[in-house]
């Protein structure tokens, strides 16, 4: 490449960039307010000795064939050409198809993988093995909101219309008095967005409000879950227990007669259920704030007193993706339902129930006027799917029945499963029963940038282009600018684009004029950009041709003002625009999830204790979050993660009292242990979070002592060793990855030198 200055962008914003003598230099996109620092993770990473420099074959597999191996994630690799890796792909591809049908091909090759629009990583392997071999076995919704996801629909609405289109941070900074934030609004979170971002906005969101007078609430472990702009207050909370304090809130306004018996009764079913249930008519037991303290942590006056905040002025009750990562995370989202709707507010602007606001720079956002086009996948012929979180249950339990959402379906037998774009040993929990599921397949194979974790458990790695080394257009539709994604960079040693890599294997399979539908990579950037214009010249609207925008890098697309529409509609005339309920109103109780008889998700929001609690051996809890200094596990290996790493470990979060009674001193090397596995962090002791609870991030790259531990020891600490892999309830089946329970002890001796980001021997030999 040349040293032109291209525009390009990614998850977390726009930018261009130029690569100048091996050099390469990050401009933030002029119109962004308050650009995200995790633009520096690209300097250092398109020569890392990382990277994956040419397709590799895993020494057990090629000598020993297909088939189940304990040695995943322990192997040596050997380099291979790039057509003994189709060869070798293809073969796989066509036996497991042949033999045992598409329904024994796991595709859901969950991830965030590139900003880009095309290049989208997932979307390449869907249609691929729908074109080729006619489907695959899928995944449905998301280890950020599973529960969510899934609730949302049976009490108010679907979670894109409920987040994506809820309460506009405009509104707020407009209309707002109160925002009560259940789990925060921390803008390490919206500083990215799938598709792209370009203008980063919250900050300054924020700041006009409290400027006019809005007053931030946040109930949190952690202080830094709101931001300083906001001149609020953190209300610290046992984590996991926000249900309760809802209840309880509920209760003090019920009790007092503060709720809104008119909204109740007009716009909501199942008030008097759930009115019994605070009351304790059933069972003896108030959900009063007495019960609630004991609980939350959370002195019984101080929730009567933050109760008493929310009647007769407009309020928004947030609630985060966080609460709801974890066992009977359902609750907190179906109640902060409930308490937005007995103070009246749903479909009042600056007012109502904000589900995920905050969680992703999608969010609060405005629409454009029409979406960029996505690549289609065709179709699907295997009915087979499983919630995303349950893979692990799905590969080590083959015929087993499982529940989901009022449904007995039944885990696949699964053969070959094929990943491109993202890492499970990122999103997953228990990491060692990840290993050992991964280890029944008969073949994984993986495109990757880089040697992940994911990618040292594969049986074929074959080596992708990242971001910069392609073509591409970055769009959302909350986004109001279209990048030009333009080539930076050329290809690092033998990468190819996933869209090349699937091309070749096509043509192999006799399917390449179906999947390609005779077009170039650039060749579909210009029909879906040509989609475009057509959608938008039917509103009136023209475009440049594709040439000119390409030329230019960034245009810029009309937007509507139409957030919280839905209840607002809904508000305006409940009869001629109900909701998509069985009520066709907000669902208080639901009789519909009443029916499905399950137990660890009643009809009507509730108190469900989880099963993992503070003990002798496991004090503390932890919170395992989304980290500030990269999307996901995405770069880790880049320049602004390591910087803000200690001593080449992640950072945990710990209270002074809880490190003065073990004897840690700042920036110690701790162990971090439960009855799953051992963390080695270094310590910030910090009173910004409460006692009791330590915090470390997710998406430190798994970087195991012994791969083969039942007990592994990960010396980078990735949190995922300790956290707990089960469902959030039969409702949903959504990942419990948040929360669970620890001791952390001082590392005595000198700490195992982190290798994370070293490449497997056989792969450093090769090159």
């Amino acid at each position: 490449m040349t040293d032109r200055s291209a525009v390009h962008s990614s998850h977390w914003g726009a930018f261009s960039a130029r690569l100048q003598n091996n050099r390469l230099d990050i401009t933030p996109f002029p119109g962004d307010p308050d650009p995200s620092p995790l633009l520096k993770n690209f300097a250092n990473v398109l020569n890392h000795p990382v990277r994956v420099r040419q397709p590799m074959v895993r020494r057990g597999w090629l000598e020993n064939g297909p088939g189940a191996d304990a040695r995943r994630g322990a192997d040596e690799y050997l380099a291979i050409s790039w057509e003994q890796a189709y060869q070798l792909a293809a073969a796989e591809l066509q036996r497991v198809s042949g033999e045992f049908g598409p329904q024994a091909v796991f595709g859901g090759s969950y991830g965030w993988s590139s900003a880009g629009r095309f290049h989208h990583a997932q979307s390449q392997v869907h249609r691929f093995l729908n074109t080729v071999i006619g489907g695959y076995v899928r995944s449905v919704n998301s280890y950020s909101s599973g529960a969510a996801a899934v609730i949302l629909p049976h009490i108010v609405g679907d979670m894109n219309e409920v987040a994506r289109r809820g309460v506009s941070w405009e509104e707020i900074a407009q209309h707002t008095d109160v925002l009560l934030s259940f789990g925060g609004l921390a803008l390490k979170n919206s500083q990215v967005a799938s598709g792209g971002l370009s203008e980063h906005t919250e900050r300054g969101f924020i700041r006009a409000a409290a400027a006019r007078g809005t007053q931030f609430l946040s109930v949190s472990p952690l202080r830094s879950d709101l931001p300083e702009e906001a001149q609020g207050a953190w209300i610290p909370i046992r984590p996991g227990t926000d249900a309760a304090l809802m209840l309880a809130l509920l209760h003090t306004l019920m009790k007092n007669g503060w709720h809104d018996r008119d909204f109740l009764t007009r716009y909501c079913v199942g008030w008097e259920t759930l009115a019994a249930y605070l009351s304790g008519e059933n069972d003896g037991q108030p959900r009063d704030a007495q019960w609630a303290a004991a609980i939350c942590g959370i002195d019984a006056g101080r929730i009567e007193a933050l109760a008493a905040q929310l009647p007769g002025r407009r309020v928004v009750i947030s609630v985060a993706h966080a609460l709801q990562r974890a066992q009977h995370g359902e609750q907190p989202v179906w109640l902060g339902l409930v308490l937005a709707a007995a103070l009246g507010q749903p479909g009042l602007p600056g007012g109502g129930f904000a589900y995920a606001l905050g969680a992703l720079g999608h969010y609060g956002k405005h629409h454009n006027l029409v979406s960029f086009p996505a690549l289609p996948q065709g179709k699907n012929g295997i009915d087979r799917f499983i919630p995303v979180a349950r893979i692990v249950d799905m590969l080590l339990h083959p015929g087993q029945r499982f529940r989901y959402n009022g449904r007995d379906l039944t885990y696949p037998t699964i053969k070959l499963a094929w990943w491109a774009g993202g890492n499970p040993f990122h999103h997953h929990q228990d990491l060692a029963r990840l290993r050992q599921a991964f280890s029944q397949l008969d073949t994984l194979i993986v495109h990757e940038v880089a040697w992940t974790a994911t990618a040292r458990h594969a049986d074929l790695v074959l080596p992708s282009t990242m971001t910069l080394e392609r073509e591409d257009i970055g769009g959302a539709p909350t986004d109001r600018h279209l990048i030009a994604m333009q080539q930076v960079a050329q290809p690092y040693g033998q990468a190819k684009d996933d869209y090349e890599i699937f091309t070749e294997l096509a043509r192999r399979a006799g399917r390449a004029a179906e999947f390609t539908e005779g077009r170039s990579a650039r060749q579909w950037l210009i029909y879906h950009y040509q989609q475009l214009q057509q959608r938008l010249a039917a509103q009136q609207v023209t475009l440049p041709d594709f040439d000119k925008f390409w030329r230019q890098g960034v245009l810029e697309l009309p937007q509507i003002k139409d957030g919280g529409r839905m209840l607002k509609a809904f508000r305006a005339d409940p009869q001629q625009q109900p909701l998509a309920t069985p009520s066709g109103k907000i669902e208080i109780f639901s009789a519909t999830i009443a029916g499905f008889a399950d137990a660890d998700c009643p009809g009507h929001g509730q108190w469900l204790t989880p099963r993992e609690q503070p003990d002798a051996q496991h004090p503390l809890y932890l919170i395992a979050n989304q980290p500030a200094s990269r999307l996901h596990s995405q770069l880790d290996f880049g320049q602004h993660s390591m910087e803000m790493k200690r001593r080449g470990r992640e950072v945990c979060r710990m209270h002074p009292h809880d490190a003065r009674q073990r004897g840690i001193n700042q920036h110690d090397v701790v162990q971090i242990v439960n009855t799953r596995g051992i963390a080695l962090a270094c310590v910030d002791i910090s009173d910004a979070i409460m006692p009791g609870v330590v915090q470390l991030p997710t998406g430190a790259w798994y970087d195991p002592v012994d791969p083969l531990a039942a007990r592994p020891m990960c010396r980078h600490g990735n949190p995922n060793v300790l956290t707990l892999d089960i469902g959030t309830s039969a409702l949903s089946q959504g990942c419990s990855g948040q929360i669970t329970v620890v001791e952390v002890l001082p590392f005595c001796g000198e700490p195992p030198e982190v290798q994370a980001f070293l490449p497997p021997v056989a792969a450093r030999l090769s090159r």
